[in-house]
C-alpha cells in the first residue's frame, strides 16, 4: 500500500492535518512544541483509493537528545515514503528551520508536495507564495483545523500516487493477536516495545510521558502474527495535565478495550504501586488476560526482591495468577520469555470445551461438593475470548459456590490464568 509521510518542523500542524485527512481524531493535537514524538501510521481512504498516512514528530537539524531521537524517527519514515507532504505554517512565514527541513526533504529524492497550513481565510492565501523559495514546488493552501482545502489536497495526493491501492472489503480483524502494553509513565514500556518488535519504532527517553499515542505495529513471530499496541503512560488523575495528558490516558484505555491480551509493565525498582493496582483493575474489567512484566529487574537489590514480588501479589490480586516475568528491557534480559507467555495466554483465551466434557465436569464437581442450595442441571460454553460458560440451575447458587465452580472448571480444563465468565440462568 502506498505510504504518504507528513513532515515539517515542530508545531506547524502536522498531526491536525493527519486527523483531517483521516476524517477522525487519531493523533494527539496540542499547541505545544514536540507533542508528536513517534511514527504513527493511519489508513486513509479517498474516492475509492486507500493509502497510509504517517504522522511524524517535528524534524530539526539540531536539538537536544529527545529532539534528535524524534528527528531520527522522521528520517526512518522518510526512507519508506512513496510521497512526502512537507507542511509549513503560513502564519509564521518561512523560517530557518523550514529551509533546513526543505533541504532534508529534497535530499531524500522522494516525490514531495508542499502544504501551507493555517490558511484560515482568503486574506492569508497570498502569503503562501512566499514558500516557493523553499524549492519544493507550488504550495497547497489548507487549514487543517477548519478543513479548508483538504478535499483538493486529497485529490492531489491520490493523483500523485503510483498505482494506488483500491479499497477492499473492510477487515476489522486481520487475525493478529492484539497485545497492549500498558503501565505508568517511565517504566520502560517503549524500550520493551522496541525490543519486542526488533526496531526503534517508539521514541525512548528518560523523561516521563514520552509516548503520547497508542501505536500499532504488526509483527510476524514464531508464535504467530501479533499486533503490538504501545500506549502512553497512565497517571493519576490528580497529576494529569489538562488536554494532552488526559487525551493520552483515554487513548491508553481505548487500547485496552480492543486488546486480546495486556502486558502490564511495572518498574521493579519501585514495586507495584497504587496506580499499578488501578491499572490491574482496569485490565480485569476489560476481560482480557494479562502478563505482568517486572522491568529493570537487574537494578533491584537482591535483598529487596522478595519485597517487590510481595507487592505484586498484594496489589495485583485483580489479575489472579497472571504470570509475572522478570526482565530488563534495556539489555534484553528475560524479554525472550514474553512471547511464549503471550502464546500460552492466547491458547487459554480461545479454548473451547465440548458440551459433553463440560457437563461431565459439572456432574463431578457437584458430586464432590454439592451446593448448599440449588443444583446445576446442565451447562454450555457460549463463547470464547474469554471462555464463557452458562449454567442452567434449579434454585439459587451462592457466590461462593460459583467461585468454586469457576476454580474447578479452570483446573479441569487447564485454563491457566485466563479470565472466565460464568453466567447463570434459572429454570
Amino acid at each position: 500500500m502506498n505510504r504518504v509521510v507528513i513532515v515539517g518542523r515542530p508545531n506547524v500542524g502536522k498531526s491536525s492535518l493527519v486527523n483531517r485527512l483521516a476524517a477522525k481524531r487519531l493523533t494527539v493535537v496540542e499547541e505545544h512544541r514536540g507533542v508528536t514524538r513517534d511514527r504513527k501510521v493511519v489508513p486513509v481512504e479517498w474516492n475509492g483509493v486507500r493509502f497510509e498516512v504517517v504522522d511524524t514528530g517535528g524534524w530539526l537539524e539540531a536539538g537536544d537528545d529527545l529532539e534528535r531521537k524524534v528527528s531520527r524517527q522522521a528520517d526512518a519514515a522518510l526512507s519508506e515514503a512513496d510521497l512526502v507532504v512537507f507542511v509549513v505554517d503560513v502564519m509564521t512565514g518561512v523560517t530557518d528551520e523550514d529551509r533546513h527541513a526543505a533541504r532534508w526533504v529534497l535530499k531524500s529524492q522522494r516525490p514531495v508536495m508542499l502544504v501551507a497550513n493555517k490558511v484560515d481565510d482568503a486574506l492569508h492565501e497570498a502569503a503562501v507564495w512566499e514558500f516557493l523559495s523553499l524549492g519544493c514546488g507550488d504550495p497547497f493552501a489548507v487549514s487543517a483545523q477548519h478543513g479548508r482545502g483538504a478535499g483538493d489536497l486529497l485529490d492531489a495526493i491520490v493523483e500523485r500516487l503510483d498505482e494506488p491501492a483500491p479499497v477492499l472489503e473492510e477487515a476489522d480483524d486481520d487475525g493478529a493477536l492484539r497485545v497492549a502494553l500498558v503501565g505508568r509513565p517511565n517504566v520502560g514500556k517503549s524500550t520493551l516495545f522496541n525490543k519486542l518488535i526488533g526496531e526503534e519504532r517508539a521514541v525512548v527517553h528518560d523523561m516521563p510521558g514520552t509516548t503520547r499515542d497508542a501505536i500499532d505495529t504488526v509483527v510476524n513471530t514464531p508464535d504467530g502474527v501479533i499486533r503490538f499496541i504501545d500506549t502512553a503512560g497512565m497517571r493519576k488523575r490528580a497529576r494529569t495535565e489538562a488536554g494532552l495528558e488526559t487525551y493520552s490516558v483515554l487513548r491508553s484505555l481505548e487500547a485496552l478495550d480492543r486488546a486480546d491480551i495486556a502486558i502490564l509493565v511495572i518498574d521493579a525498582t519501585q514495586g507495584a504501586s497504587g496506580q499499578d493496582q488501578r491499572l490491574a483493575e482496569r485490565i480485569s474489567s476489560a476481560g482480557c488476560p494479562a502478563v505482568v512484566v517486572l522491568n529493570k529487574w537487574e537494578l533491584v537489590d537482591t535483598d529487596d526482591r522478595d519485597r517487590v514480588l510481595a507487592s505484586v501479589g498484594d496489589k495485583l490480586a485483580f489479575l489472579g495468577d497472571a504470570p509475572v516475568l522478570k526482565t530488563t528491557a534495556l539489555s534484553g534480559r528475560g524479554v525472550h520469555r514474553i512471547l511464549p507467555a503471550l502464546s500460552a495466554a492466547k491458547e487459554d483465551y480461545t479454548k473451547r470445551v465440548s458440551t459433553g466434557a463440560l457437563n461431565r465436569a459439572i456432574r463431578d464437581l457437584q458430586a464432590h461438593q454439592p451446593a448448599p442450595t440449588g443444583k446445576i442441571r446442565y451447562a454450555v460454553q457460549g463463547a470464547i475470548e474469554p471462555p464463557t460458560f452458562t449454567l442452567f440451575i434449579a434454585g439459587r447458587l451462592p457466590p461462593t459456590y460459583l467461585r468454586y465452580v469457576e476454580r474447578s472448571l479452570r483446573e479441569r480444563f487447564d485454563l491457566g490464568t485466563t479470565p472466565l465468565k460464568i453466567r447463570v440462568r434459572t429454570e
